[in-house]
């Protein structure tokens, strides 16, 4: 049986790392996951309680863009970038000419109504696509944390839509990704 993820976490404690280099499975508790294929790259996605991992992997490099809480144990080799979960934010780099990487994401505190009825909405939309976590042994005010990720595989590109739920904050975080194979 998997353990409960750590949901009670501050969110301005989560941070972003981005590396250049795949991530080992052990260092983290997946809850899901799902890999993709096409000609130009092979992607895996993680689900890894309110949080996750994506890395991309070509025939020249891999990249692997991190969400995590702050005692996540996470390698120093080949780290690109990392920082806070501050308000909102976007980042832009390009590993070669074939490979170019974007995202933007967002902390959203909202009111008691907004939140809920937010909430809501996800909840039932999650369920038709792409990854969708839900952490039932916690709970606040009848809604659970959640971690939901979509995502839209292309031959050239990887859209990576994330969403992850904390009820007890009332605050959702959102990352949107782009990882373009020219």
């Amino acid at each position: 049986m998997m353990e409960s993820p750590k949901i009670n976490i501050a969110v301005d404690q989560l941070s972003f790392s981005l590396f250049q280099r795949p991530l080992h499975p052990e260092l983290f508790q997946i809850y899901a996951n799902r890999k993709l294929k096409t000609e130009k790259y092979q992607a895996n996605i993680w689900v890894t309680g309110c949080t996750h991992v994506v890395t991309v992997h070509t025939k020249e490099m891999s990249l692997a863009e991190v969400v995590s809480a702050p005692n996540q144990p996470l390698p120093q080799r080949g780290l690109i970038e990392r920082f806070q979960f501050r308000g909102p934010r976007s980042h832009k780099c390009s590993l070669s000419k074939k490979l170019h990487y974007m995202t933007d994401f967002q902390v959203e505190k909202m009111s008691r109504n907004l939140y809920r009825q937010s909430h809501l909405d996800l909840d039932r939309f999650a369920k038709n696509r792409g990854i969708f976590v839900k952490y039932q042994k916690v709970e606040n005010d009848g809604l659970h944390p959640f971690c939901y990720v979509d995502y839209e595989a292309r031959q050239d590109e990887l859209h990576i839509h994330t969403f992850a739920a904390y009820p007890e904050q009332l605050t959702m975080v959102k990352t949107q990704s782009l990882f373009s194979f020219q």
